[in-house]
């Protein structure tokens, strides 16, 4: 009866010490997951830097979430979008609040946040000096995506018609002339990292309207500052 009673404690012990290693493989395995004790959430791919732990950054991620959202946007997971409707967001809160919505426009795109100047509210007609009126509408822009690292490309735009004048002898000039004053502005102005900085003028040559109308032409006159997520690295506005 001893020698049953010694097997039978033995095996209530070794069961025991089964049910709380699988527990342990069980919860880490939920963690692998990203899943808490109140639900199933993916984790978000929104990592803390350690040198600035408030600092966000948006990193593309070694295998896609499935869905539709993720396929229409080229690969971005949902944790990225997630982010960029965020800053979306607080900056078209805003321009509403400051009734500049017309001055600036904020897509979501398959490259990331591209956040859309109109030019003739932030350069005269033939220039690339950023005017002062537009300052400060610029700083908030600014502020907004200074606490992020990802990779930033600012596209200067224009329209069809032919420019030449001794600063600029066509359009690729005068829109890359603005793109690097937008820069310039973030780097000088902002303390935005340059090698995470790049500039692209395409001149009139990537239209979004109709060159046909002033209304067309003035939508063209742009510069997009471009925060990039994903795969938005490589790709083509």
């Amino acid at each position: 009866i001893t020698l049953l009673f010694a097997v039978f404690v033995t095996l209530y012990a070794m069961g025991q010490v089964d049910k709380i290693k699988a527990q342990k493989v069980i919860q880490s395995l939920r963690e692998s997951f990203g899943i808490t004790a109140r639900g199933s959430f993916p984790k978000p791919s929104v990592l803390e830097n350690e040198a600035n732990p408030v600092a966000p950054i948006i990193t593309p991620q070694e295998a896609e979430v499935g869905g539709a959202d993720e396929a229409a946007m080229g690969g971005l997971t949902r944790s990225d979008l997630n982010v960029l409707i965020k800053i979306k967001s607080s900056l078209q809160q805003f321009l509403v609040t400051h009734n500049a919505q017309d001055k600036i426009h904020l897509d979501i795109t398959r490259r990331g946040l591209v956040v859309s100047l109109e030019a003739i509210d932030f350069f005269d007609r033939g220039s690339a000096t950023v005017k002062q009126s537009a300052v400060p509408l610029l700083d908030h822009v600014a502020k907004s995506l200074a606490d992020y690292t990802n990779p930033i490309r600012i596209e200067g735009y224009t329209d069809d018609r032919p420019i030449s004048t001794p600063d600029f002898p066509s359009n690729w000039e005068l829109s890359t002339a603005r793109a690097v004053n937008i820069l310039h502005f973030l780097v000088d102005r902002h303390g935005f990292l340059p090698q995470n900085l790049s500039v692209a003028g395409y001149g009139p040559y990537h239209p979004i309207a109709d060159n046909t109308s002033e209304k067309g032409r003035q939508k063209n006159r742009r510069v997009d500052i471009v925060l990039l997520a994903g795969q938005g690295l490589w790709a083509e506005p």
